[in-house]
């Protein structure tokens, strides 16, 4: 991999990871123009560090709540900051089983452009029955809407079903507000990507033919853009603009679809 592709690779990773349009489908998309392979054993790797990026651009974007968030949580009593950590852990309990115990089957499974393109579509329409649902506008996330959530969350490692796109219309869906369900769905990840990490790490899957400069490129692009389409998707979720993207996964969906079955 060369510093253009890791850099394009990181674009696409930044953007598409809060970005409601599924980051594994366009990184396989992206994957399969490029000639690259983030599955291979020597990837996985600069596929690590991808993650790491997005997961600073999250915390750097929502700092303050998750440094409010973190002060709370020393609290000898029990207060709303250290209930929101609890609604992340409960929210973390569906991917936790998916990702012990299916996540290898899944990934050998459904890997391929007529899955994501089908997936791309559901995202679709996901977005739109949340763009037409009636606010409630719940003032807080309750522990069931937070495993409910999570549920959703597990559904959508299933390649070109958006994370992001499945969990905040799931939250809008069940009547909470706009703000409070892309923030949650947003701090909600950062567990599971890092207990990835982890796994990845015990494992020992990690190769080193990734060079330095692609991945520092690569870690920089994902980071910056991660950052700009964070702040950008708290915004679109407020203004209640979810139909686009529901448009835009719809076209790239046929288009998948249509260039897997010619």
């Amino acid at each position: 991999m060369d510093i253009l592709q890791a850099i394009i690779m990181g674009i696409v990773q930044g953007l598409t990871e809060f970005l409601p349009v599924s980051s594994s489908g366009h990184l396989m998309l992206a994957s399969e123009l490029l000639g690259t392979d983030l599955a291979a054993e020597e990837d996985l790797t600069f596929s690590l560090a991808l993650h790491a990026a997005t997961v600073l651009s999250t915390i750097v974007v929502l700092w303050h709540e998750v440094w409010r968030i973190l002060r709370g949580a020393f609290s000898r009593k029990f207060n709303d900051e250290q209930a929101y950590i609890l609604k992340i852990v409960i929210s973390m309990i569906p991917i936790g089983i998916v990702g012990f115990c299916l996540m290898d089957y899944i990934e050998a499974a459904f890997s391929s452009l007529l899955v994501v393109g089908i997936m791309l579509l559901i995202t679709a329409a996901l977005l739109t029955f949340a763009y037409k649902a009636k606010p409630r506008q719940k003032e807080t996330i309750s522990y069931r809407d937070a495993f409910i959530i999570g549920l959703a969350q597990s559904v959508a490692v299933l390649p070109g079903l958006s994370r992001s796109g499945t969990t905040i219309a799931t939250g809008l869906l069940l009547g909470n507000r706009k703000e409070s369900v892309a923030q949650f769905s947003f701090l909600m990840v950062l567990p599971p990507i890092l207990g990835n990490a982890l796994l990845d790490l015990l494992k020992g899957d990690f190769g080193g033919s990734v060079e330095v400069l692609p991945l520092v490129a690569g870690f920089i692009a994902a980071f910056v853009t991660g950052c700009l389409a964070c702040k950008f998707m708290l915004e679109i979720v407020k203004r209640g603009k979810l139909i686009y993207f529901a448009v835009y996964c719809a076209i790239v969906g046929c288009i998948t679809i249509a260039t897997y079955l010619l």
